[in-house]
């Protein structure tokens, strides 16, 4: 368990944020399983809390309008030092902005935007809020992945955006990319070719820290949420994909030991 950098490199996930219809039902939902405590967040945007491990900001939780009917989905924000610059380049690169960039009160900058491929992504400019601020325990987002169709045309957008460094699986069948930041691995893009769901189309996965995933994907079923993808192993550790009570997508793992 390690307390997380006080200021990320522009390119970093930095905050993972969910906005669903019932927020309190979902706060439930996610303190049952990572043991969640809420606090107040910025509320320019509506009804909005944040998650706390031992006093440290995990994540958001937000809640529409009862109005809007948008995609329920777990949105993972990348770090910048100028939101508005960043937002310029995300449109000359061929990427959307749909919200902002506008400030979240004394919190900071932020704005929604979508890639080429469609996936949505926040963008944060920190003032008094950093991001997540606690790494490694139970609870806390532990990797961020680009799942789309193929990765070569994408991974240049990003790239343009916010200088990563690609290095890439050479493989026939399996067509994946890690995000690199100054030599440091933050990110992949995993194309998935046909076997995206056309209901979902590419996105951004938020994986979560567990302490056993076997447990924590049938607590999940017990809570309401659906098992997706049952457990399995990978290289970063012992995987399931799951979905909460409104349908937001999101990956559990047990890391393994570094």
């Amino acid at each position: 368990m390690t307390e997380a950098a006080a200021r990320r490199t522009p390119g970093t996930p930095c905050w993972v944020s969910l906005i669903v219809h019932g927020l309190r039902t979902t706060q439930n939902f996610y303190a049952e399983l990572f043991g969640w405590e809420f606090g107040p967040g910025p509320e320019q945007l509506g009804p909005y809390v944040r998650a706390l491990i031992g006093g440290k900001e995990v994540a958001g939780i937000g809640q529409l309008p009862p109005d809007r009917h948008l995609p329920i989905a777990w949105t993972t924000y990348l770090a910048t030092d100028d939101a508005d610059q960043t937002a310029e380049t995300i449109r000359a690169c061929g990427g959307t902005v749909g919200v902002g960039p506008l400030d979240a009160g004394d919190a900071g900058r932020m704005a929604i935007a979508s890639d080429p491929g469609g996936a949505v992504f926040g963008i944060w400019q920190a003032a008094a809020h950093v991001g997540t601020t606690l790494a490694g325990a139970p609870g806390t987002p532990v990797w961020n992945e680009l799942v789309t169709r193929e990765t070569s045309t994408v991974a240049k957008f990003y790239q343009a955006v916010f200088g990563y460094e690609t290095r890439a699986v050479v493989s026939a069948d399996f067509d994946y990319q890690t995000l690199h930041l100054q030599g440091r691995p933050v990110a992949s893009l995993h194309g998935v070719g046909h076997a995206l769901l056309r209901d979902r189309g590419p996105h951004w996965m938020t994986y979560f820290e567990v302490a056993d995933t076997d447990e924590a994907a049938q607590q999940v079923a017990e809570l309401g949420g659906q098992v997706l993808s049952p457990p399995r192993e990978s290289p970063s550790g012992r995987v399931a994909t799951v979905a909460d009570p409104e349908g937001a997508v999101f990956t559990i793992q047990h890391s393994v030991a570094r």
